[in-house]
C-alpha cells in the first residue's frame, strides 16, 4: 500500500476530487495549509501600503491506496491539478505498513 500526499492549488480541489472518483478512489483526507516554495509569496496593497505575503493558501490531501492504483492516481492528480503556472504543488509517495479500521479491525487491503 502507499501513502499519497498532494499538495495543490485550492481552487483545483473539487476538480481533483471528482477526477479521483471517476478512477475509484473512495475517500481522501483534506488540510488548509499554507507554505512556499520557488514562488516564495508575493507582494500585495492594502489601503496603500505594500506588503509582503511570505505563505500562500494551499490544499493538502492524503490517499492511502493499494500499489498497484498508484500511477493512475499520480496522472490523475497531475493532468487534473496543472495550470501549467508556478506553484501548482508536490505529490509525495511513500510505504504504508499497515492500515487497520477501526470500526470493524480490518486491516491493510480490505480496510481501505
Amino acid at each position: 500500500m502507499k501513502r499519497i500526499v498532494a499538495i495543490i492549488k485550492p481552487f483545483k480541489l473539487d476538480d481533483v476530487r471528482e477526477a479521483l472518483s471517476l478512477i475509484g478512489i473512495k475517500g481522501l483526507t483534506v488540510s488548509d495549509v499554507k507554505g512556499f516554495g520557488r514562488q516564495k509569496g508575493h507582494t500585495e496593497l492594502y489601503r496603500g501600503a505594500e506588503y509582503t505575503v511570505d505563505f500562500l493558501p494551499k490544499i493538502k490531501f492524503e490517499i492511502v491506496i493499494a500499489d498497484e492504483m498508484v500511477n493512475e492516481c499520480v496522472n490523475t492528480i497531475i493532468e487534473t491539478a496543472h495550470t501549467g503556472k508556478i506553484g501548482d504543488g508536490k505529490i509525495f509517495i511513500s510505504d504504508v505498513e499497515r492500515v487497520i479500521r477501526i470500526r470493524t479491525s480490518e486491516e491493510n487491503e480490505e480496510a481501505l
